[in-house]
């Protein structure tokens, strides 16, 4: 699971200043409303099909994938491949069908790591000098150098059709264009989805044919840019180029990063945004607050800025390119019809790798963070419950395996599954996260650090009443039918500091309006830590909830409607971090 960071702490806390109803006055409610859900007439053969999941089998799946074979499964890392190929050889064994790309069980996703020469980059506007990483953020691949007059071009985008072209008057010629915008996203009011191909130009095509020298990038989501930006180049890790870009609507021929290789580009700071435009017609205020539009409006007007502003830009940048995927497998539903919807599965295989930047913390000689409970707990479970759905009766709709990637680097698997998915995602009905199942707190535990880890017979479940009654209540239903496990619901308090809701694969669904269930067992002493070992699992504890979560997946796949979504994701559930 994504560790939360301080700044995430205080964002939060900002976030949730409307209460809703503490999760403790909801225990009656849900518990009737529990009682009216009843599972179906295949609970038996589920029940049946679930003893192919054990214990047993677990632990022998789980000594492997959290081995130091593996390395820890850092994204993007040898060790995470291995378990990538390890996972697949198994569907394919099982004949899980591949859902990936070209036929494979791969999605695969390409990253990129930018380290930048500070000695050798730089941006200066008369008697003000920036700095990168404080004053200015790179966006793209360019090194370069350029030096000449500015002038701003609204959203920067040409729409034929619309009638938008920012341009009329404005020659971006030797010049470096400021636009409100990344560069890639259409602009407010404009679906990506209705772009007619030869209809219109982004702010990079139009500029790199109209000979500009530079690119001056003010995007959406600003703070957050700046705040991951600034990160990678502190760090120099790895970024994916096509999440920054449009959702999933794109069209094909857009580009996948803000600015394409040869154009100079930058995204600045407030102070150097308010310098560029003190005493214009629009001050960077304005700008900033175009770019924040979400909803067509009032056009920004395009112009030139004073002549004797020259914005000096140098760029000295190394670029490394690496690639990792998803691991994607789907049993296909026998029903003729409902096999074209999906109930979706999911879990983390990758983790933090060994100590060094990654985020492993070394504990004396041993620098390995195995993560056998973060995921490989999950990871494992899925394995099995592949097993069991190929060797058990096909249900009525088709069941999505997807084993992400970079859960912890940012939930990067995820959302590039929801962005770009291998199946329609509008017909997947749910998705049942499994991110750490397999620690339990043992009695007379003193440990503070142990004090939210859940007991043997006991897991978190965390939000399934969010936005599907009817999915909690067959949730609650089956539970109470089969292992009668506890179901801990403390995590659905809304002011929780932990905010777990938003920081797990299942958030990338919920928000594009899948409903989900996240099934944890708590944070421990050994998270994020090599002492998070396969010899400290509770396979039994494994193995009962991995058989819950498949006989529910499999009532769902058989139900002869998928779960209504009746409630909206609360607006503070949509930010993250």
């Amino acid at each position: 699971m994504r560790r939360l960071t301080t700044v995430g702490l205080v964002l939060t806390s900002l976030l949730l200043q409307t209460p809703a109803p503490r999760a403790q006055q909801a225990q009656v409610s849900r518990a009737a409303a529990a009682a009216a859900a009843t599972p179906s007439a295949y609970f038996a053969a589920e029940r049946a099909a679930a003893e192919r999941i054990t214990a047993e089998g677990m632990k022998q799946i789980l000594y492997t994938i959290a081995s130091d074979d593996f390395a820890g499964r850092d994204t993007p890392s040898p060790g995470q491949d291995k378990a990538a190929q390890f996972i697949a050889d198994h569907l394919k064994e099982w004949k899980v069908k591949p859902a990936g790309d070209k036929g494979s069980y791969f999605q695969r996703i390409a990253l990129t790591k930018t380290e930048v020469d500070r000695d050798h980059s730089s941006a200066q506007l008369g008697e003000h000098t920036f700095r990168i990483g404080q004053d200015f953020l790179p966006t793209g691949r360019a090194s370069g150098d350029a030096e000449a007059p500015v002038v701003y071009a609204g959203y920067g985008w040409v729409i034929k059709s619309k009638g938008l072209n920012p341009y009329e008057g404005v020659d971006v010629r030797d010049r470096i264009v400021v636009v409100s915008g990344d560069g890639v996203a259409p602009p407010p009011g404009v679906a990506a989805g209705s772009l007619r191909p030869g209809d219109w130009e982004t702010p990079v095509s139009y500029a790199q044919k109209n000979g500009a020298r530079a690119l001056v990038l003010v995007p959406r989501g600003f703070e957050r840019r700046w705040r991951f930006g600034a990160y990678r180049i502190a760090q120099a890790t790895y970024s994916v180029p096509r999440l920054e870009g449009v959702e999933a609507e794109a069209e094909e021929e857009q580009p996948e990063t803000p600015a394409a290789p040869g154009l100079v580009s930058i995204i600045p700071s407030r102070a150097m945004l308010e310098a560029l435009f003190a005493g214009e017609q629009l001050d960077g205020a304005g700008v900033l607050k175009f770019a924040q539009a979400t909803e067509a409006g009032e056009q920004p007007k395009a112009f030139a800025l004073k002549p004797e502003k020259r914005l000096r830009v140098s760029l000295r940048l190394s670029v490394t390119e690496a690639h990792t995927q998803n691991v994607v497998g789907v049993i296909e539903g026998k029903d003729s019809k409902l096999r074209k919807e999906y109930v979706a599965l999911g879990a983390h295989y990758d983790h933090v790798g060994a100590s060094g930047a990654s985020g492993c913390r070394p504990v004396g000689a041993d620098s390995i963070c195995n993560g056998a409970d973060d995921d490989g707990s999950g990871t494992t479970a899925l394995l099995t419950m592949a097993e069991a759905f190929s060797k058990g009766p096909r249900p009525k709709r088709s069941i999505l395996f997807v084993w992400h990637t970079g859960e912890e680097k940012g939930l990067w698997g995820s959302d590039y599954f929801t962005r770009y998915p291998t199946v329609p995602l509008k017909q997947v009905v749910a998705q049942l996260n499994i991110d750490m199942i397999g620690r339990s707190k043992k009695a007379g535990d003193a440990n503070p650090a142990n004090k939210m880890l859940t007991g043997p017979d006991e897991i978190y479940v965390i939000g399934s009443r969010m936005m599907s009654t009817q999915l909690a209540d067959l949730n609650e239903a089956v539970n109470r039918e089969y292992l009668n496990l506890k179901y801990n619901f403390h995590y659905d308090e809304p002011n929780d500091p932990e905010q777990l809701y938003s920081r797990s694969d299942h958030y990338n669904y919920a928000k594009r309006g899948i409903p989900i269930i996240f099934y944890f067992d708590g944070v421990h002493e050994d998270y994020h830590k090599p002492t998070d070992s396969p010899d400290k699992i509770d396979y039994q504890k494994m193995q009962n909830v991995a058989r819950t979560v498949f006989i529910l997946a499999s009532e769902l796949a058989n139900a002869p409607a998928r779960p209504v979504v009746d409630k909206q994701l609360p607006s503070e559930r949509l930010s993250r971090y």
